[in-house]
């Protein structure tokens, strides 16, 4: 039972009417079988997956981040099934730049035609007119790469101009990049890999809080290998917590842009990824858990 429907404050979206619970959803585990880790094809129980996001809505979430690529296709569909006609309030927040190989690669989709096709993929699987939030991904596998992404970001703020989009993101990028993508049109959110054992983008964060732009990361969670650290465990035996509550709670109270977006396709771990929104970390375990990055930056 989630303590809290608060879900940890929200945070306003710059330039817009849209105020995000900071404690979202990530749909992007909803696809594919169980242990199946390329995120390809239907969920083994497609009615396990609507009860999933129906009771995250239910419980105050409304914030979902999601991908036409995820299945590919997969869990727009599956997320239209539960929510459509979908609240007043819900922000739904979608991806573009790669799709899927036969063999469920990840491919770089970046052209002009490709994100269009994309945006259009994604407001016909969604069953939607225009997308709340689209964010560009690029970068590789492991993380941001350099260059410029002055033509493809270019290409999403035409369809921004056309109606289709409302507003636009980054995600896995450079600060460099940030700032090339923000001399074309204003952004609203920045997605990139950050949790305690990956902490690059200390800077980048404190820097868009300033300009009151969102931070959301993935794999907050230590991605499909979650974090492992004797630190942690000790916080939440401590807090009576769970290390993955405490690992979302650490973002929550790391600065007040960061939103989170833990998925699971299971209703017992999207009550214990809710409930981390309830605890506080006291200051003597903020700081044992700030040497978590420093002593297994791997993780």
């Amino acid at each position: 039972m989630i303590q809290d429907a608060n879900l940890a404050g929200s945070f306003a979206l710059p330039g817009s009417s849209l105020k995000l619970n900071r404690m979202g959803y990530g749909a992007m585990q909803l696809a594919g079988k169980r242990g199946d880790k390329r995120v390809w094809g239907p969920p083994n129980d497609v009615e396990k997956a609507i009860r999933v996001l129906r009771e995250a809505v239910a419980s105050g979430v409304n914030h979902i981040d999601t991908a036409d690529f995820y299945g590919p296709h997969v869990t727009n569909q599956i997320i239209r099934k539960a929510l459509l006609p979908y609240p007043d309030d819900l922000v739904i927040v979608t991806k573009v730049g790669a799709r899927r190989g036969e063999d469920g690669s990840w491919i770089h989709a970046l052209s002009q035609g490709e994100l269009t096709a994309a945006v259009h993929d994604n407001l016909r699987n969604l069953g939607l007119d225009a997308l709340d939030v689209v964010n560009l991904r690029v970068g590789g596998v492991m993380g941001p790469m350099g260059g410029s992404i002055e033509e493809p970001f270019t290409a999403l703020a035409e369809l921004q101009q056309k109606s289709l989009i409302r507003h636009i993101g980054v995600s896995n990028v450079t600060p460099a990049q940030i700032a090339e993508a923000r001399r074309i049109a204003p952004i609203v959110c920045v997605q990139n890999q950050y949790n305690l054992a990956h902490r690059a983008d200390d800077a980048l964060v404190a820097d868009l809080a300033h300009d009151g732009i969102a931070y959301v990361p993935f794999f907050p969670l230590g991605g499909f290998s979650p974090l492992q650290s004797s630190n942690l465990s000790e916080a939440a035996s401590r807090l009576n917590g769970t290390p993955l509550q405490v690992a979302l709670a650490w973002l929550l109270q790391r600065s007040s842009n960061i939103l989170v977006i833990p998925g699971t396709s299971s209703l017992d771990h999207l009550r214990e990824n809710l409930n981390a929104a309830t605890l506080q970390l006291p200051a003597d375990i903020l700081v044992q858990l700030d040497a978590v990055s420093r002593q297994n930056p791997t993780a």
